[in-house]
């Protein structure tokens, strides 16, 4: 059906008078009639009968005009939600790792709350390739990822990507470990070589950086525990199990000390994904804005 014939139609069981509905819309009563003629035929019903002088709409001429006041008013709904110079509004649902969550997101929601008190958030913890999932399946509009610089996340030329923040990632080992010599990462890693390694549970990304390293040392790490938290990874390390990688921009808990990496460093890289092509949805476009626009959070003390 198109919609400028369910626009006469809706104005005819308003108005009560094809002249009046020619005369509102700016055309001619015949083009009214014709076109009301043609959705009779693509409906396949009688929607208008004669009435004295006049015409009258059907019963089914009164249902699909009843359908058409909801249609016409979602149809304008969806033109003012992406128009790009109306105010923002709407729900944005965010899948993102929960460092990004915390050091991106959130400072962010006092300003919605003040400034854009129609648009929402809807945050889901997740790491990158179950956010990535989400993205695909329309469940997400926006995914807060990250890789690492020795493991680099492959190119998807369905989505775009824009860099939010870099951070270095050092060895975590017992503090009662004995000191390594300052140096290339991978005389750093050498000095640990025969210890077990803990990597992430639900990512890669921090393994590959290990094993590339490692490799420059001539040595593969034995991984033997796998760890989403990081506040369980210092566990590990604490309880002797093992040493792994800990962003070098936070406090770590008595019992670990951090080694620095250099040459190459180990730095994580986060990044705003949405879908090709959706950026300009207004809500979206806004929280994008404000991601690139904030300034970098100090490391925490």
């Amino acid at each position: 059906m198109d919609l400028r014939r369910l626009r006469l139609l809706r104005e005819l069981a308003r108005l009560g008078s094809m002249r009046q509905v020619a005369d509102e819309l700016h055309v001619t009563t015949s083009t009214v009639s014709q076109q009301l003629a043609v959705l009779a035929r693509e409906v396949g019903a009688e929607l208008i009968e004669p009435h004295g002088r006049r015409v009258r709409l059907t019963p089914a001429g009164r249902r699909l005009a009843e359908h058409a006041v909801t249609i016409l008013a979602a149809v304008d709904a969806a033109r003012l939600d992406l128009d790009p110079r109306a105010e923002p509004a709407g729900t944005v649902r965010v899948a993102g790792f929960a460092t990004a969550v915390r050091r991106s997101l959130l400072p962010l929601t006092a300003r919605l709350a003040a400034d854009h008190p129609h648009v929402h958030l809807r945050i889901h913890e997740h790491e990158p390739a179950e956010a990535y999932a989400l993205l695909a399946a329309d469940a997400v509009d926006l995914a807060l990822t990250y890789d690492y610089n020795l493991a680099p996340a492959p190119a998807d030329a369905t989505l775009a990507a824009t860099p939010l923040w870099s951070a270095a990632w050092h060895l975590g080992v017992p503090a009662g470990a004995p000191a390594a010599p300052a140096g290339a990462s991978p005389a750093v890693l050498d000095r640990f070589r025969a210890a077990d390694w803990i990597v992430n549970s639900r990512n890669t990304a921090d393994e590959v950086t290990v094993r590339t390293i490692a490799s420059m040392a001539g040595f593969e790490p034995r991984v033997a525990h796998r760890a989403d938290s990081l506040e369980l990874v210092q566990d590990l390390i604490v309880a002797g199990l093992g040493v792994g990688l800990l962003p070098a921009d936070q406090p770590t808990v008595p019992g670990v000390r951090l080694l620095p990496l250099a040459d190459p460093a180990a730095l994580l890289r986060a990044y705003a994904v949405v879908r090709r092509g959706r950026a300009a949805w207004p809500p979206l476009a806004l929280i994008l804005d404000l991601l690139t626009a904030e300034p970098d959070p100090p490391p925490a003390a």
